[in-house]
């Protein structure tokens, strides 16, 4: 499976999810899916509900990523699929 890389907001609500598209044709752009969700109850007792997928060449998704960061987004784990749920 595809190694995905989260990122969550100063308020622990939302939280974004980078994942590369694997159905890309080789030699063709990259493109990544921006994955939006909130966080609801406990983080990490429950999924969060994922409520946008946007799919984004490469580099935007960097320059994505890198905006959330100088904005107080951080990185995290995937920590609610490591108690054996199911990831969204």
């Amino acid at each position: 499976m595809t190694k995905s890389h989260w990122l969550i907001n100063s308020k622990r609500t939302e939280v974004k999810r980078f994942i590369k598209n694997d159905k890309c044709i080789d030699g063709v752009f990259e493109y990544i899916f921006v994955d939006t969700g909130k966080i609801v109850g406990l983080l990490g007792k429950q999924p969060p509900v994922m409520t946008t997928t946007v799919s984004v060449d490469i580099d935007l998704a960097r320059e994505i990523y890198e905006r959330l960061i100088s904005q107080g987004w951080s990185k995290t784990e995937e920590v609610w699929n490591k108690k054996g749920r199911k990831s969204y």
